[in-house]
């Protein structure tokens, strides 16, 4: 059955993998993403694909993202809430306020208003699924990135309370817990990390994996498949888990 499906941060990166798997298999994609450079290419290169430029990290944008989301698709059964930041980095008490507040905004209270808008119809047809982004992080801690950290275990609790409390309406809600993944976001960070500490990016990248127990980085696909998963008919009794796709992250620094 064909499903109509919203990803949010579907631009680029893992989401814009999602987005183009969903589309290969027949169903109806609604993206959106904050880079409107990076929307605009991926919906040149995927005609049938719609999206919209906005931050769900502002409520009007998401009033704009799902009103463009049913004129273009009627529906939506599928929501992934995929977009989030990294935040400020450093101690708790040098952290800036107003970054604190950025971090939870786009990272939790983004995924609370695309949720909003997308459940009055989901309940109506007692159908529909809600994936969320969390982090492995939240398995580990991460020193020096408390409100990255807490904003994702924030979206666990969100999760599994939504889960609870759409369960009745057959509405699923799932949360993946990416570890280290091999994109260019991540090998920017490398690369900043390891000048900043005088090694080589394959040196860091060696130290990085030693804390994963299968020594290895995530690559997009493999989140991408284990969501088209989570949103099939084949995952209809799962619902309220927390998924890492991490190779197991042991530890971080």
């Amino acid at each position: 059955m064909q499903q109509c499906v919203v990803i949010t941060g579907g631009g680029d990166s893992v989401g814009r993998v999602m987005a183009e798997k969903f589309l290969a298999q027949g169903d109806r994609v609604h993206i959106c993403d904050v880079n409107g450079d990076a929307l605009a290419a991926t919906l040149a290169a995927n005609p049938g694909m719609t999206g919209t430029v906005g931050s769900v990290g502002a409520p009007e944008d998401v009033k704009r993202i799902f009103t463009e989301a049913f004129v273009a698709m009627g529906r939506v059964d599928v929501l992934v809430n995929a977009v989030g930041v990294a935040g400020p980095h450093g101690p708790i008490e040098a952290l800036d306020n107003a970054a604190w507040e950025q971090t939870i905004n786009i990272n939790l209270n983004g995924m609370f208003y695309c949720m909003k808008e997308v459940l009055p119809g989901m309940k109506a047809r007692r159908h529909g699924v809600i994936i969320n982004f969390s982090s492995g992080s939240t398995r580990t801690g991460l020193p020096n990135r408390t409100p990255y950290v807490a904003s994702k275990y924030a979206v666990e609790g969100l999760t599994h309370t939504a889960a609870r409390e759409l369960g009745p309406h057959n509405i699923r809600c799932n949360a993946i817990l990416p570890g280290a993944i091999n994109n260019r976001r991540m090998q920017m960070v490398i690369e900043r990390n390891a000048a900043a500490q005088g090694l080589t990016p394959a040196e860091l990248k060696e130290r990085l994996l030693r804390y994963i127990s299968m020594r290895t980085m995530i690559e997009p696909e493999e989140l991408a498949d284990t969501v088209l998963f989570l949103a099939s008919n084949k995952a209809r009794h799962i619902t309220g888990q927390m998924i890492e796709v991490s190779g197991l992250c042991e530890w971080e620094e």
